[in-house]
């Protein structure tokens, strides 16, 4: 795991979690003791929009728009898929492990969260949701808690942190892209 080492999701099959509360994305409040992020945004109208903006999060477009390279043992719609993404070049980059902690693939609600393996440079959860209005809008939200765990993480902590916000603004883009059927 980690850097210049290429980590294959099924060597993580048996990994713990790195943190307790999990699924915690799913509650009203996120759990103390982490930093948390939230972020709703319209990205289309319609069922059609929908549709393409929830076949987006559950292929990893979110994940891919940030320039990761996903690897997954099974799809992001069934829990307990390992995931490893893996910033920079394929040899040369960071791997990132994370769990598909739990998923909804039906109603007007659909998406999926994942939470952190061992060598994730963070502890904690992320949920990527899209839903269906009353009144037509789709929404992408992204839900977050989070603490910086590795070494490489917490030397680097307020870039670490605007990574993370920028990552975010392309998940954001990338869905509002399949939304409109782009």
């Amino acid at each position: 795991m980690g850097l210049l080492r290429a980590t294959s999701p099924g060597d993580l099959a048996a990994a713990p979690l790195t943190y307790a509360e999990v699924g915690a994305t799913r509650d009203a409040e996120l759990p103390a003791g982490y930093t948390h992020g939230k972020r709703s945004v319209v990205v289309g109208t319609g069922q059609k929009a929908f549709e393409r903006a929830t076949a987006a999060v559950l292929d990893w477009r979110a994940q891919r728009s940030v320039g990761m390279r996903v690897r997954a043992d099974g799809p992001a719609s069934e829990p307990g898929t390992v995931v490893v993404l893996t910033a920079g070049l394929p040899r040369l980059g960071y791997d990132i492990p994370c769990r598909v902690v739990w998923a909804q693939t039906t109603g007007d609600e659909r998406g999926f969260a994942y939470g952190t393996l061992p060598g994730h440079p963070e502890s904690g959860e992320e949920a990527f949701l899209v839903r269906l209005t009353p009144t037509g809008e789709v929404v992408f939200t992204l839900r977050v808690f989070y603490r910086l765990a590795s070494p490489l993480a917490r030397l680097g902590g307020p870039v670490s942190r605007v990574v993370q916000r920028l990552a975010s603004a392309r998940y954001v883009a990338a869905i509002r892209r399949a939304a409109g059927g782009r």
